[in-house]
Parts: C-alpha cells; structure tokens; sequence
C-alpha cells in the first residue's frame, strides 16, 4: 500500500511537471466577440506563459492594451492548433496573467 502511495505521489508530480512546461491557461476576458469570455488551455509555443491571454501579451510587448492588439494576441493564442480544453472564463486565471491589472472590456 505504501508503494502505491510513493507511485502516485511521483506521478502526480511529473503530471504536475508536464502542465507547467507544456501548456498554456489562456484567459480571454468577456468582449463584444466573446461575451462571456473562456478560458482555453493549449499547448505552449514560443514565450508563453503559464498563465497568459491576449491582453498580458499586449501589456508586455505594446505596454499597454489596445482592441486592436488585443485582437491580433487572440489570433495568435488560437493560432491553427486546436485548445486542448475550452473552460469558462475564470476571472482568477485573467489576473494572474496581467499580474492583477484590469483592462477596460
């Protein structure tokens, strides 16, 4: 029994390694063309972030936000891979990826 214990416990950890490295919690606030916002899980490419979204993108990169390059991040967070799971929108998710700051919608 205790073996099992030790086995699941490593397991969960490389589970939990796996998640940190490979994919991407992409939080997409509600907007016109997402009302109700969502919240994608998908494979990391580039210099994503755990906890990413179109608008952290565009604070890092423009140091601000912009509907314009909030459209295009989005774009490219979709890209042509499918999301590994599409979650509702988890308000928690958003702030950790613009490190708590709010953007007008």
């Amino acid at each position: 029994m205790r073996a099992f214990g030790v086995i699941f416990a490593v397991g969960c950890l490389a589970f939990g390694l796996f998640v940190a490295t490979q994919w991407t919690f992409v939080s997409i606030q509600p907007i016109g063309a997402l009302p109700e916002g969502a919240t994608l899980v998908v494979w990391r490419r580039g210099k994503m972030q755990l906890f990413d979204g179109p608008d952290a993108l565009c604070q890092r990169k423009m140091g601000g936000v912009s509907l314009l390059c909030r459209g295009m991040a989005l774009a490219a967070f979709v890209g042509p891979d499918k999301p590994i799971a599409r979650l509702p929108y988890i308000d928690f998710v958003y702030s950790l990826s613009t490190g708590g700051a709010r953007f007008e919608r």
